[in-house]
């Protein structure tokens, strides 16, 4: 139950309000009871701010969204069988073990997968997000894509895509998975997003490219 949060806060100026009318209505008052409304006022004060600070330090949780779009996987049939068995390993891996509901690859130019709830547009065209991400071999975590005026360039992910991780892969291509509740991705599965992205690279690498 959410509304918890504001229990200090209630409790505190009810309290205070309390002791207030008390007061008033006192007509003489001993040395303890000045001491006791003392107390019962810092009390009041201190539970106050406690539930001020509840409100900005427990923000509400972010919620998850059902993602617009249809689930498929899609990749090229010219692809060696071995890239193929690979690509659908890793996106199995990714759609059961982390947040991801959606993935993408782009390697050397070209989409070789898309699985998991598909986007509008099935070919990936880079925008400067992706672009910055290839240049610059640095993976992008945009944890609540909704607030970036840049997330029209994923038009290959469903449009409510919530967060979203780019991970390049040795400079020829990257790892794009996305989620359907902001601010969802560990550092840990951010460390295994990166692992499988480097070894799906090597294996592309070294199995050859489509002709």
């Amino acid at each position: 139950m959410r509304d918890w949060r504001w229990l200090p806060l209630v409790v505190g100026s009810v309290g205070g309000l309390a002791l207030l009318v008390n007061r008033s209505l006192t007509t003489s008052l001993t040395p303890a009871q000045t001491r006791a409304d003392a107390l019962g006022i810092l009390l009041s004060a201190v539970l106050i701010l406690t539930g001020l600070l509840w409100q900005q330090i427990q923000p509400k949780p972010a919620e998850a969204v059902e993602l617009v779009g249809v689930n498929g996987f899609e990749m090229p049939a010219d692809l060696p069988t071995c890239i193929q068995q690979e690509l659908a390993w890793l996106s199995h891996t990714l759609l059961t073990t982390t947040p991801t509901k959606t993935v993408v690859v782009y390697w050397d130019g070209q989409t070789y997968l898309r699985r998991g709830i598909l986007g509008p547009q099935a070919q990936v065209q880079p925008g400067p997000i992706l672009q910055r991400v290839l240049a610059q071999q640095k993976p992008v975590y945009l944890v609540d894509l909704q607030l970036y005026p840049g997330r029209v360039e994923f038009a290959y992910l469903p449009p409510n895509t919530q967060a979203v991780i780019v991970q390049p892969m040795a400079g020829r291509g990257v790892l794009v998975v996305g989620a359907n509740w902001p601010r969802c991705y560990t550092q840990q599965e951010e460390s295994w997003i990166a692992a499988l992205a480097d070894k799906l690279a090597v294996v592309l690498a070294t199995q050859g490219v489509r002709s």
